[in-house]
């Protein structure tokens, strides 16, 4: 075995006493390296808190109604209901969301006909319904449904005759609508047969 030729280190041959005074080093060090931190991080997330309520004005964010909770006027017996397609969008321009729904009854098979509803939800009330956009009586199918800035938009699949079997529709309509005043205003776009 060969030894060092380098001297004895005073620290290999420690005493208790001296890894004291380490650790209490060491403590002084990481106490003191504490009370230096910055700010930063707290002044970001004050500045953040203050961004978001200044934004919602204090409450939080309303959440659009979910039409599984809303009861329709639609007779559907047994069979039940089916929400075929929903958006939400603010449609009156009061900040609040409100829900457009197509919704049908339920069938084995077939294309049954579909209502399009708005729904609305007053604070801590059930979502119900305030608007009949389509009425299922007028045996229409129901595609392509968007809101964009107040405007409620469809395509409408319906047919010329009772012939039509119920699987084809033959005509073709696109729709919007828009809250003006008090009511839902319909403006048709152009009707197309099918070939």
């Amino acid at each position: 075995m060969q030894t060092s030729a380098l001297p004895d280190l005073a620290h290999t041959d420690a005493k208790p006493v001296h890894w004291l005074a380490t650790a209490t080093a060491m403590a002084a060090v990481v106490a003191l390296a504490g009370m230096l931190q910055p700010d930063a991080a707290t002044a970001t997330a004050s500045a953040s808190e203050h961004r978001v309520t200044t934004q919602q004005g204090g409450a939080p964010p309303a959440k659009a109604p979910d039409p599984a909770d809303a009861a329709f006027p639609l007779d559907c017996g047994a069979s039940g209901r089916t929400v075929a397609d929903s958006v939400p969008g603010d449609l009156d321009g009061d900040g609040g969301p409100e829900t457009v729904a197509v919704v049908h009854c339920s069938a084995g098979s077939g294309t049954p006909p579909q209502g399009v509803y708005v729904l609305t939800q007053p604070s801590g009330a059930a979502p119900r319904v305030v608007a009949t956009l389509v009425d299922p009586a007028q045996k229409l199918t129901v595609t392509d449904l968007t809101v964009h800035d107040g405007l409620v938009s469809a395509t409408l699949l319906g047919y010329s005759s009772t012939d039509v079997p119920r699987c084809c529709p033959d005509e073709r309509e696109s729709a919007t609508w828009q809250w003006k005043g008090n009511a839902f205003i319909r403006s048709a776009g152009s009707a197309a047969r099918a070939a």
